[in-house]
């Protein structure tokens, strides 16, 4: 790697720091993005995580947001000796599968949000999943910040330009950062949870119309992923509350407020959920009992056919005992009388049936 001097970051003389111009750095593919944000604003030049905290650092100003997705614990090594990254935290981001968590390690934070993306349902199956989910994770310290995704869907390119967009609010540091990526998350949150109420809605008019045939397990499937949404969102309070009512000076002042925003969101998230939940056990038991309703008429139905198939078939049986006194064996109208009989008795069985909408 060349000298700083010879990149024109400082001569020999300490004048003011000329423009920079940097070389394209080779960026791994599990490193998504790595800028260094000044004032708001990102400073041009591809970097590499060493030379960008570096920089930064000359500086004496500025941050620096490096994007990571899916990396190895190998990938990250070096990433984690540059920043100083806790063994345990990197071990959690590599691995993935965590809660959703609010630690601090010496002067770094490390965040664990849940992603979540709605399945539309023109490519769901019978059996696929209705909320799919991933990991974000996110260390924060003075002057960097590194997100470490897990997913397809849990991308953070939009939350990167909508915060350059916003100098202000990238001026206040790697919290407005953190900020962007935790309301982002919580937004994605209140879009599944208004498409599950959707869901719900339609299951809910299926269950009470009359004559309607409904599926229990489609009421399963929906309440499995509402507990698989329930554990992304509740966990996920606690931390958000701490971060609102200033847990660490690393969130600045000025951010404080807007997590209390993500907060109320997440609020409103976490008793939508929970609702659902009770709705669902709801629907659940209705579905249940109308499923013991339908099959307590086809019972009757049966009963009913079966009581007018067995006139019949008693008749035939005692008429067709062999016996030498039987004096209807040599009467002449005999066969025809037992017919009308039958037919008869099986008119009014239906008749009394249907009477009683057994039938």
């Amino acid at each position: 790697m060349p000298n700083l001097p010879s990149l024109g970051l400082r001569n020999r003389n300490n004048r003011a720091p000329q423009p920079l111009i940097r070389s394209a750095a080779p960026v791994s593919a599990y490193v998504v993005d790595c800028a260094i944000y000044d004032d708001g604003r990102r400073v041009e030049g591809s970097w590499n995580h060493s030379d960008a905290i570096e920089e930064v650092r000359r500086r004496g100003s500025g941050f620096v947001w490096i994007g990571l997705h899916e990396p190895t614990e190998e990938q990250i090594n070096g990433i984690a000796e540059t920043f100083g990254l806790h063994e345990l935290a990197v071990e959690d981001a590599v691995h993935a599968h965590q809660r959703p968590k609010l630690e601090r390690y010496d002067n770094t934070l490390f965040m664990v949000l849940k992603t979540v993306r709605y399945t539309d349902t023109e490519t769901r199956s019978a059996t696929s999943e209705i909320v799919d989910t991933g990991e974000l994770m996110v260390f924060l310290g003075r002057d960097f910040v590194i997100t470490v995704r897990h997913g397809k869907h849990a991308g953070l390119a939009e939350v990167r330009s909508q915060l350059e967009a916003d100098p202000e609010q990238l001026a206040l540091g790697p919290s407005a950062v953190l900020h962007g990526v935790a309301d982002h998350v919580v937004d994605t949150y209140l879009e599944v949870t208004e498409a599950i109420q959707d869901d719900i809605d339609e299951i809910e008019a299926e269950v009470f119309e009359p004559g309607t045939k409904i599926d229990a397990e489609h009421i399963y499937l929906m309440k499995r992923e509402v507990m698989e949404l329930r554990r992304a969102v509740q966990p996920l309070t606690k931390p958000m509350q701490r971060l609102a009512e200033g847990y660490t000076p690393m969130v600045a002042d000025e951010v404080r407020s807007y997590f209390r925003n993500v907060e109320d969101h997440l609020a409103r998230v976490s008793e939508m959920v929970g609702a659902f939940d009770e709705l669902l056990t709801t629907l659940v038991d209705a579905t249940l009992a109308k499923i013991t309703l339908q099959q307590n008429t086809d019972m009757r139905k049966i009963s009913a056919w079966v009581a007018i198939v067995s006139t019949p078939t008693m008749i035939a049986g005692i008429y067709g005992m062999n016996f030498t006194h039987m004096p209807e064996t040599d009467w002449t109208f005999g066969y025809p009388l037992a017919l009308l009989v039958m037919l008869g008795a099986c008119m009014v069985l239906f008749k009394i049936f249907r009477r009683n909408k057994w039938l």
